[in-house]
């Protein structure tokens, strides 16, 4: 029987295999053509061959300067931001069971962004090696108190109070961030188009302040993989697992802190990223968070660069910030996920 069982699980194992392998390449394949769009995109249309010469042999012209100097930092913001994003909001998901958890639905990415803007209009200082970490002690203050508002009276937070808690704090730091962007004409000047979640203008200084820190929070993310399995099935078969429950949430609240405060800090509060492509990996790879989470890192990127493109598209020769086009695109998905018959939990 031992040896059947290890056959049976041997052979079902192969096909599944294969699908995911199709799957993350799928997923590769479509980020390297929004990465060749968001290049190629744009006021200055730059055709993709065009764009590939460039890549390779920069010949010093005009339309190199556009895609290496400006297009060139801004994709590659865009694939930091929607993949710090993406598993932030799939980490969440996982850890509270909570299908409605995305690091803008709760507040996080708010958070995030009334430390930064507070810590512009207070010192005068907008490099984004200063703010960068007012951005990680806001997100973890919104999570703590996101968390906390959202099991008031009850022995843990169900997904729906979570989802309200969030909204509720979400608006009203919003509203604080506009008051003190308006009042502020540093702050107004550093950041009235970030507010609303835009790459505009962001370089290679932000990929660079940033992105070590999300390669971080991914690492991180993806090493608790089978740890988030097993308490999957419950706190106590975790624990009869081996599961230090404890020490798994800290170390994934600290990675969700992380992810959504470097890309916060880079592209402003982005929403309903880190919402629907964790909700439709699951869809597609099944609960095993060691696919899920690395299929988010590839997927979510696509969305925010197709996002962006739309963004450059709509009122040209001008743009629309991205954070908007994304919300457009992730409305409908916040509602087909609240509309599903079981929201208490996943």
């Amino acid at each position: 029987m031992s040896t059947t069982g290890t056959q049976l699980r041997a052979a079902t194992a192969k096909p599944v295999a294969a699908r995911s392998g199709l799957l993350f390449l799928a997923a590769a394949v479509l980020l390297a053509l929004g990465m060749m769009a968001s290049l190629g995109v744009g006021s200055n249309p730059i055709p993709p061959g065009r764009v590939w010469q460039l890549l390779w042999a920069p010949d010093g012209s005009f339309d190199a300067v556009v895609v290496l100097e400006q297009r060139l930092p801004r994709t590659l913001v865009l694939v930091v931001v929607g993949a710090a994003l993406g598993v932030a909001g799939a980490l969440m998901q996982s850890l509270t069971r909570n299908p409605l958890a995305d690091p803008g639905i709760l507040g996080i990415n708010a958070g995030a962004s009334l430390a930064v803007v507070l810590a512009v209009a207070i010192t005068g200082i907008s490099g984004i090696g200063f703010y960068l970490w007012f951005a990680f002690a806001g997100a973890a203050v919104a999570a703590i108190g996101v968390y906390l508002l959202g099991m008031a009276g009850q022995a843990s937070p169900s997904p729906v109070r979570l989802a309200l808690a969030g909204v509720a704090i979400s608006m009203a730091v919003a509203s604080l961030v506009q008051m003190v962007i308006l009042a502020n004409a540093n702050a107004f000047n550093e950041f009235r188009f970030w507010a609303a979640g835009s790459v505009e203008g962001r370089g290679y200084s932000v990929l660079f302040a940033t992105g070590g820190f999300v390669v971080i929070g991914l690492v991180l993310a993806c090493c608790l993989a089978p740890a988030l399995n097993a308490l999957a099935l419950g706190e106590d078969t975790g624990r009869a697992l081996g599961v230090r429950v404890g020490l798994i949430r800290g170390l994934a609240v600290a990675a969700v802190t992380v992810l959504a405060g470097a890309a916060t800090a880079a592209a402003g509060p982005i929403m309903f990223v880190g919402l629907g492509v964790p909700y439709l990996a699951r869809a597609a790879f099944g609960p095993d968070q060691r696919l899920v989470l690395p299929g988010t890192a590839l997927a979510a990127p696509v969305l925010l660069l197709a996002a962006d493109v739309v963004a450059r598209l709509v009122v040209l020769p001008g743009e629309v910030p991205v954070g908007v086009v994304a919300a457009i695109l992730g409305g409908p998905a916040f509602v087909m996920i609240v509309r599903r018959p079981r929201i208490e939990a996943l």
